[in-house]
């Protein structure tokens, strides 16, 4: 785990530019003083005291000084924020000031990291809280709110906690070899480790579904080459991203495009068109796209009336998918009916009949005349926002993968006490699952983990 220095440190909390308030704030060893060198007002805990800023006696600004004396602050170490008039040119002043005063510059996420190491909160708390600054719908703001407030964190203490007690079990079956069996029979280890996992499923689920809320979804238009795909792309985009021509196979490689729809963040994907070829170069973006169907979190399936006019599909609903798959070259194997989108494109043609169960997963489309892009648009949206709201919490990549993780372990460990392995393999699989559920508050994390995660954050936060 990272070290906490005793510097003191500053940076502005407000958003870069000109604004009506700007906020310096200071923390560590000495805030209350280096900030009274430019306030010359006494400062008392949690009051807010309006005053001049000046260097040297020059005056500066005018505004609001509020200390926070540890460890009852933010950070936990002495805070003092000094709020005054929106002007970078003033901001900056104030913190060569400070920093003339013996203080320096924070790190991107150095406050939020000194709130976690000093044990104001947990690491998935300080991830939230970028989270909450980055949220883009007011969904995603609740999701990470909760996930702030501990929802996500209390699930996972829970789950170590359990976690911890059969471990205790399993290690006291190691101290009598002679009866290790009937002692982890006994404390129905079998079955605990049954019970953490079907919880661990659920808890995945929900955290894919809090990731696909705060981090946006990642939507893959896969069809057969020239049934619009990129134009679609273009139009959802609200400009000319990709290149649009009547030569199959325009489209070579994976084309990214990150959108805000009705204020929640999309990712689109161009694919290249999926069909045999010999060319070369095109094989490699047809392999990309099919790479991209097994990484995306919905797939919105392209078809052309036109095709769908000349070849009827007569199948039954269980098949239909597989039929709408040969149609795209698309492996059915690959993704199921539920991460699919079906996108009737070019029904300015004309407009062709679904098997029903297709009904509330079908869009008909025009680029041409532009019908149905608004609703396809909020159909993505709403998928998105659906799952997110029944997480309850906000999640990230990280946390999903060290769920899994332990699940595996925990498989491992379920696998050794059915083959009679023993009590120190099961041992030693359940103590690296509890050590990987640690991780994702932050009780056990390396410092290259935490400088990743506090590097993103805002640097005044």
């Amino acid at each position: 785990m990272s070290s906490l220095d005793n510097d003191l440190i500053c940076a502005v909390a407000t958003p870069p530019g000109e604004g009506g308030v700007g906020i310096v704030r200071l923390s560590g060893p000495g805030a209350k003083e280096a900030a009274q060198r430019l306030f010359a007002k006494e400062l008392s805990p949690r009051s807010a005291h309006y005053g001049m800023f000046s260097v040297s006696g020059e005056p500066l600004d005018d505004g609001i000084a509020l200390w926070f004396p540890g460890p009852n602050s933010f950070t936990g170490e002495d805070v003092v924020e000094l709020q005054g008039h929106g002007s970078p040119v003033v901001q900056q002043a104030i913190l060569q000031a400070l920093c003339d005063a013996g203080a320096r510059l924070a790190r991107p996420g150095e406050f939020s990291e000194r709130a976690f190491l000093n044990g104001k909160l947990d690491l998935v708390q300080a991830e939230a809280i970028a989270d909450l600054i980055a949220a883009k719908s007011r969904s995603a703001a609740k999701a990470a709110l909760s996930s702030f407030q501990g929802v996500f964190s209390t699930k996972v203490t829970a789950l170590a906690d359990r976690l911890l007690r059969m471990r205790i079990e399993v290690e006291a079956a190691i101290d009598f070899p002679d009866e290790d069996i009937e002692i982890l029979e006994q404390a129905k280890v079998a079955e605990t480790i049954a019970a953490l996992i079907g919880d661990l499923n659920v808890l995945i689920d929900q955290a894919e579904q809090g990731r696909r809320l705060s981090q946006g979804i990642t939507v893959a238009l896969v069809g057969a080459p020239n049934v619009g795909k990129s134009s679609i792309l273009n139009a959802l985009a609200g400009e000319e991203a990709a290149i649009v021509t009547e030569i199959p196979g325009t489209t070579r490689d994976l084309l990214k495009v990150d959108v805000v729809i009705e204020g929640q963040p999309l990712r689109l994907v161009d694919t290249a068109g999926l069909r045999d070829s010999d060319d070369p170069v095109e094989q490699i973006g047809i392999e990309r796209a099919r790479e991209q169907i097994g990484q995306a979190d919905t797939i919105a399936l392209v078809v052309s009336a036109e095709t769908l006019l000349a070849t009827p599909i007569e199948l039954d609903v269980d098949d239909y998918w597989r039929g709408m798959a040969r149609l795209t070259g698309v492996d059915p194997e690959q993704v199921s009916a539920q991460d699919i989108q079906l996108v009737v494109n070019k029904v300015d043609i004309g407009q062709p009949a679904l098997d029903p169960t297709w009904n509330d997963r079908a869009c008909f489309v025009s680029v041409v005349s532009g019908a149905g892009l608004k609703e396809l648009g909020a159909r993505l949206v709403q998928n998105q926002t659906t799952a997110g709201e029944a997480a309850g919490f906000s999640a990230r990549q990280r946390h999903i993968q060290a769920l899994q993780k332990t699940k595996d372990l925990l498989g491992r460990a379920a696998h050794g006490y059915n083959q009679r392995m023993g009590p120190e393999l099961i041992a030693e699989d359940c103590l690296l699952a509890h050590q990987t559920l640690g991780e994702i508050v932050g009780q056990l994390t390396p410092d290259d983990l935490l400088g990743e995660i506090f590097s993103s954050f805002c640097i005044g936060k």
